[in-house]
Order: structure tokens, then sequence, then C-alpha cells
């Protein structure tokens, strides 16, 4: 078998196995099989470049004394017949070849990308809760003040929102008289209930339990600890924000409803880090 075949063969076994793992890939994916097919893609294309330069391209080793640089007419001619335009066009479809596998891996190579999902846009920075939505129990059914007891902690969601992971949130009722709230949310916590999110805001673990003692909120991975009387800010472990507050109002029913939405992005904070122009991120 001649060299150009050789070198075709390689090719050709280098842009089936490419294209063999982009479809396996949008088939489902298997990894063993998608590595069997990158390693023939690459061994294809690399013996193709190998054979290429050892049969095809017509250069010899050959070693001589230093003689002045200037070419003799002979070895002119001798490079002129080299570079024969015949024997470069009769090199065109394996060039083709070439073009052809390396275009079917760097596409085989680009499959990583389309795992990574569309961009999140502005997902992260909102969820569920919306202006008036009621609080619902695990059971769907809304809330009211005169149902809740002092001390006593609740994991609620927006009506209709069952079970959504970003809008889990802690309903606690404390005395009214004893909130010190940020400055802003006085009305924020109608009748003593107060709602904070779920999510700790240092690793994103849930904060699922209560020290009503001292009315404290701890989140049990990391031991982050937070003051539910003060707008729950951190007061002890890695957790450095407090947790978003949901602002509450009772409807024309009693029913405890959502005032508007948190007051800040909810889980681990991403959001208010900058750049080294000092721009948000």
């Amino acid at each position: 078998m001649t060299g150009e075949r050789w070198v075709a063969l390689a090719l050709g076994l280098s842009i089936l196995a490419s294209v063999g793992l982009v479809a396996t890939y949008i088939l489902g994916g298997q990894p063993q099989i998608e590595g069997v097919l990158l390693a023939v893609a690459l061994g294809g294309l690399g013996t193709s470049m190998v054979v290429w330069a050892v049969a095809l391209l017509n250069v010899s080793a050959e070693t001589e004394d230093v003689h002045p640089l200037r070419s003799s007419q002979p070895e002119r001619e001798d490079a002129a017949a080299m570079m024969a335009p015949d024997d470069i066009a009769r090199r065109t479809f394996l060039v083709r070849m070439l073009i052809g596998a390396l275009g079917a891996l760097a596409a085989a190579l680009a499959i990583p990308a389309l795992s990574l999902g569309p961009q999140p846009g502005r997902a992260l920075f909102t969820t569920d809760w919306r202006p008036g939505a009621r609080l619902v129990g695990d059971d769907g059914e809304p809330i009211r003040v005169e149902e809740l007891t002092l001390d006593t902690v609740q994991t609620v969601y927006p009506d209709g929102r069952v079970g959504s992971p970003d809008a889990q949130t802690l309903l606690i009722r404390v005395r009214a008289g004893d909130l010190a709230l940020p400055d802003g949310r006085a009305d924020w916590a109608p009748e003593g209930c107060v709602a904070y999110s779920k999510i700790c805001t240092h690793a994103g673990c849930p904060v699922g339990l209560y020290r009503a003692q001292d009315h404290a909120l701890l989140c049990p991975c990391h031991q982050s600890t937070f003051d539910v009387l003060r707008g729950a800010v951190p007061t002890f472990g890695p957790a450095a924000r407090a947790l978003p507050q949901l602002p509450l109002d009772i409807d024309a029913e009693g029913f405890l409803v959502a005032r508007d939405a948190f007051s800040e992005p909810v889980g681990p904070s991403f959001w208010n880090m900058t750049h080294d122009d000092g721009t948000e991120a």
C-alpha cells in the first residue's frame, strides 16, 4: 500500500471516530465509548502526520562540507523539480482529508461546551416570591396569624410553589416588642411574624434548627448562627451575611402574604463581588 493510501486511511478513521464521538454524545453519551473514539480520532490524525512526513515528503538526509551559500545550477533545478505543480496537485485530496479530520476533531472537542447549559441570566437573583403571594406550608394550606404560636418555626413556600428550592422560607413568630429589625423594616413583621430565607448565606445548606431561648437560627453544616430578632444577622460561624428577609403582610382574610420579594438574593454571596475595576459582578 502506498504512502498516500496509508495517510488517507488514517485520516478517514480519524474523521469517522470524531463523527462517532459527536453522535454518541448526542444519543446520551457513554464515557468508555467516547474515550475509545477520542483515542482513535487522535491516533489516526497523529499516524497520518507521521506517515506523511516519512513517506510523502521527498526530503533525504544529506551531509556535506561547508561551501559557499550560493546554490549551483543543478541544485536549483533539483529544487524546482521537487516543487513541481503536478506533485502538489496530486496531494490535494490528502490536504482536504487533513482539513476534514481537523474540523471533525474540533467539533468533537467542542462537546464539553454543550454540557455547560444555558447561562443563568437573572435566575440566580430572583425566587418564586411575588407581592401578594400567600404563605403556605408543606401541605399547601395557607397560614393564618392566629394559627402560629410564639417561638415556633415553620418552613413555608409561596402559594402554588410548594417545594421550590430557592423559595423555601422559615416563618417564626416572636413577641413584636422584642424585634429590633434594621431601619426600614419595622412593618415587615406583622404581629411579630418574621420570615427569612432557609438557605444559608455561607454554603447554601438549609438552616433547619431554631434555638427558641435566644431566638437563634442555626445551620447544621458549619454552625453559622443568625439572630432572628435583629434581621437574622450572623452572630457565630463562617456566614458573613444576614439571611435575606421576606417582608410580610396580612390580607383581608387574615392570611399571611408576601409584601414583596426577598430583600436581596438568597444563598451564598456571589452577586456582591467586584471586579478589579470596581464594578459589581
